[in-house]
């Protein structure tokens, strides 16, 4: 049943409103327990025109899909708060969550939904492109540059697996080596195997033409065409709130290289702090957002198994006496 009481305590005070915090916000409020959402409207994904990869909500625009999630959620019952979390306090058997503006708000349980921040490389024109001709996940934005021609920027040691991987999706693709080191013999031979064109040296910027990327420009001043430019990032968890509470970052290593931080949280999203639950991009970076939809729905059922548990054991106690 729903507990929130006249002091303004509920269930659950759930800090992010993307599709995992919202995915959670409903999975909570079917439980009938009373959910706050708290959310200072910057999601990660913003930039991108289309969301891919969401089962039945294919294409739709990323605001679109909050907009939908936060009705879903309102209908059963979640509140919503604009503000931005600056962090968490324990008091007795419940959390105090310290808003931006001063304002606090409780929750018997707290669950963090943040997501994280992507670092870019440090090129010219990059930023502004970010998200719409300056991508990613293969996955999120290949079929829409199928057939094209795609730079890969290399800045980090996954860039020869990058550039193979997005040759799936275009016949020409270029790896740009930039800040990277130079391949092995045995990647040069893999790259030139699928016809990946290897070009040495920095890119000085991402050029653009009526507002869409059109090429990169290299150091000494050569421009190449292109249709589509690939950057890999740092995914730095948007931790603060977590570590105000004791649940630390710890990096975020794929294939032995270190490429941002995540918080570590257990099957059901619980995070090494009693109470205290995680979900989405803060824990998992690479997850896409039906994957972060999912954890929010998985996490969303470990909080409410969790209070299920403490109000038996007090219904118990309460017998006993």
């Amino acid at each position: 049943m729903q507990t929130q009481d006249r002091t303004g305590l509920f269930d659950t005070v759930v800090v992010g409103g993307g599709p995992a915090g919202l995915s959670a916000a409903v999975t909570l409020g079917r439980a009938r327990r009373t959910v706050l959402v708290v959310d200072d409207g910057t999601p990660r994904n913003a930039p991108a025109e289309h969301a891919h990869a969401y089962l039945t909500r294919e294409g739709a625009a990323p605001g679109e899909i909050l907009d939908l999630g936060r009705a879903e959620a309102e209908g059963y019952g979640a509140r919503f708060r604009h503000g931005t979390a600056v962090r968490a306090e324990r008091d007795g058997e419940t959390f105090t969550v310290v808003l931006d503006d001063g304002s606090t708000v409780r929750g018997r349980r707290l669950l963090v939904t943040t997501g994280l921040v992507d670092g870019l490389p440090d090129v010219d024109g990059l930023a502004e492109h970010w998200g719409r001709g300056v991508l990613h996940c293969p996955y999120c934005h290949g079929w829409e540059v199928r057939g094209r021609r795609i730079g890969v920027v290399a800045s980090n040691p996954l860039a020869v697996h990058s550039a193979l991987m997005w040759r799936q999706w275009s016949e020409e693709v270029k790896l740009f080596l930039h800040t990277a080191s130079e391949p092995t013999d045995e990647q040069y031979e893999r790259l030139a195997a699928r016809g990946v064109t290897v070009v040495e040296g920095r890119v000085r910027s991402v050029e653009s033409s009526d507002g869409k990327v059109c090429g990169v420009r290299a150091a000494e001043g050569r421009l190449f065409p292109l249709e589509a430019v690939v950057v890999g990032t740092t995914m730095t968890a948007r931790s603060t709130v977590l570590e105000s509470l004791g649940a630390a970052a710890e990096p975020f290593e794929t294939a032995g290289e270190v490429f941002g931080s995540k918080v570590a949280v257990d099957a059901m999203g619980a995070t090494s702090v009693p109470g205290v639950y995680a979900a989405g991009n803060v824990t998992d970076p690479a997850g896409q957002i039906v994957a972060a939809a999912a954890a929010g729905t998985k996490a969303g059922a470990g909080v409410n198994a969790d209070l299920v548990e403490a109000e038996t054991a007090a219904a118990v106690s309460a017998r006993a006496v």
